[in-house]
Parts: structure tokens; sequence; C-alpha cells
């Protein structure tokens, strides 16, 4: 199985990325523990965060069965390689590069760059992406996430930014696949339990919307 097949297999399980903004090596386990209890499988470490090699590094050799771990804010071709050799398979970015998502492909790992017009989607799909994360959400509305489905390939799209357990429902109606969680999941100085339930809360509210 690809690393994007085992994407797309872990993401209909459950979709939710967790990103995991200024997360510690210390950290790492404890969270990712939390996050896997709850069922969230997919996780993301920006790459501006503490030592993020190392949290994705103790996260994928600990849960390389079980969840999918990556980087975020990532912004230079260098970078990819790394987190390949770290045990990462996601590479996420806040904007559309194409040098970084072709060494994304060639690497064999999942590409999810950041967009927020058609053209930056089509640009990041003609480039290799397997995925599209439409950032930021606190300026595109479901109207606009219902108008793009209607023109975009049918690749995951994810909805990042802002997002709350009761602002989901929307989106997905208007055709939306899951959703990257930022500081609505995890900010640095949360304990692991905290973070643990604040996952239940959006698998639960997924959960009861079917």
């Amino acid at each position: 199985m690809t690393a994007a097949d085992r994407f797309n297999a872990l993401l209909r399980e459950c979709p939710l990325v967790a990103i995991l903004r200024g997360l510690t090596p210390a950290e790492a386990i404890p969270v990712a523990d939390a996050l896997r209890d709850a069922g969230i499988r997919i996780l993301e470490v920006p790459l501006n965060s503490p030592d993020p090699l190392a949290s994705i590094a103790a996260i994928a050799e600990r849960h390389g069965d079980a969840l999918l771990v990556g980087a975020g804010t990532v912004l230079e071709v260098e970078d990819v390689a790394r987190v390949a050799a770290a045990g990462g398979q996601l590479i996420v970015s806040p904007s559309i590069d194409e040098a970084v998502i072709a060494a994304t492909v060639a690497a064999g790992l999942v590409s999810a760059p950041g967009y927020f017009t058609p053209t930056e989607a089509f640009r990041a799909l003609k480039a290799g992406a397997h995925a599209l994360k439409l950032f930021p959400a606190e300026a595109a509305s479901p109207a606009v996430v219902k108008a793009q489905r209607a023109v975009l390939p049918r690749v995951p799209l994810l909805v990042v930014g802002g997002i709350q357990p009761d602002t989901m429902a929307p989106y997905l109606a208007a055709g939306a696949d899951g959703f990257g969680l930022g500081s609505g999941l995890y900010k640095p100085g949360l304990s692991a339990a905290e973070v643990g339930s604040r996952a239940r809360a959006f698998v639960a509210t997924l959960a009861a919307l079917g």
C-alpha cells in the first residue's frame, strides 16, 4: 500500500488531521497516544515546532502501524527528505510550491499543499498533489467549498483554519472531505488528557453527523 493509499484509507476512517504546532519531543508520545485513543489517525507536526523531526520520528516509531504522521509548514525541497528520513509520510505546505510537491511525490510521500483559489488548486494538482488544504477557512465559507467542488477533481479536500466541532457540518454538506484541526485541538500548554478530550469531542460530533 502506498502512502497515498494509506492516507486515503485513514482519512475515510476518521476525516480529521491533527495539526500539532508547537509540539515538543517530550510531548509527542503522550499526545499521539491520546489522539490515537480518541480515534484520530493522521498527525501533522509543523516544522516551526521545537525539534519537529524528533517528534515525527518518535511518533512514527511508536505508532507506525496505527497512525500516519508527517510534517506541516514545509517550505523547502530539502525538508522533504529530512521528513522522510524521520519516518514521516505526509508533507503539508501553506502554499503551492511545485518543487516541494514534486519532491514529495518522488519520495513516495503524501502531498497536501494549502490553497485558496481554484487556480491554485489546479496548479497543485497538476504538480502531483494528492490532497488539497483549503486555508484559511475563516475566509472561505461552505458556499465557497460547494462552488469549488463543482469544478475540482475528486481528490480529498481538507478545510483548515478555526474549525470547531459545531462548524464542521456545513462544510461536509458542501463537499469537504475532512478537516485540519489546529488550536481548537492542540496548543502548547495543554496536557495530553486535555488534547484527548478535545479530540473525542470532534470525533463524537462526526459520528453524530453520520
